[in-house]
């Protein structure tokens, strides 16, 4: 069966192994996460199990999320999270899934959301170049440039790089692996980095193309 964890991303560190390489790592606070909701293919049109991660107090969700959370017989979480699971069917409603639902050595993809930089320019956004520090350049030389927009073809193509939003968006980072699951303190250390910032949420699942 697929597995799936909702964790926070606490930092990254370092561990050495055995034979003395460092492993850059990251620490992910990964659940405890209580099974909410089961989907079913015959009823909803698909399998799928909804997760729950770090309780809340009842006064700070809405009418529908508590009738949600009372039917399953859950304590309210902040964050609520669909997986797309073979087998969700013979998942119960209220378990709890552990950090320990993964193991070392084990290949997952991580989501989440990137750390958000607002409204920037080219060179941050896209790493272009800056024009030329001349007489005649500017007065701007950080700017996008040349647009291609003569006679012909008379307008800017779709897609050209331009200033603009950058960061805050969903990414998945494929075939990270596991590298120590510390059951005591709910912590998942995975190899290298992984999306958003530091209390971030992300989304830990197999992966898909292991």
């Amino acid at each position: 069966m697929n597995k799936a964890i909702i964790g926070r991303k606490l930092g990254m560190t370092q561990l050495f192994s055995k034979d003395g390489k460092v492993i850059p790592v990251t620490v992910v606070e990964a659940g405890p996460c209580p099974v909410v909701q089961v989907k079913t293919l015959e009823r909803d049109g698909y399998s799928a199990i909804k997760l729950g991660f770090s309780q809340v107090d009842e006064k700070k969700i809405n009418k529908p999320q508590a009738g949600l959370f009372k039917k399953a017989g859950v304590a309210p979480c902040k964050v609520l999270k669909e997986f797309r699971i073979d087998g969700a069917e013979s998942v119960a409603v209220g378990t709890v899934i552990e950090c320990d639902t993964f193991a070392a050595g084990d290949k997952i993809d991580v989501s989440g959301i990137t750390k958000g930089h607002g409204f920037t320019g080219v060179i941050k956004r896209w790493n272009n170049h800056r024009l030329k520090e001349t007489h005649g350049v500017g007065p701007v030389h950080r700017e996008v440039g040349s647009m291609s927009a003569n006679s012909s073809p008379s307008r800017v193509f779709k897609g050209k790089k331009m200033p603009g939003q950058y960061g805050y968006e969903n990414v998945t980072i494929l075939n990270l692996e596991v590298v120590r699951v510390d059951k005591e303190r709910n912590a998942i250390l995975v190899k290298g980095a992984i999306p958003g910032p530091v209390n971030g949420i992300v989304c830990i699942r197999n992966s898909v193309k292991a």
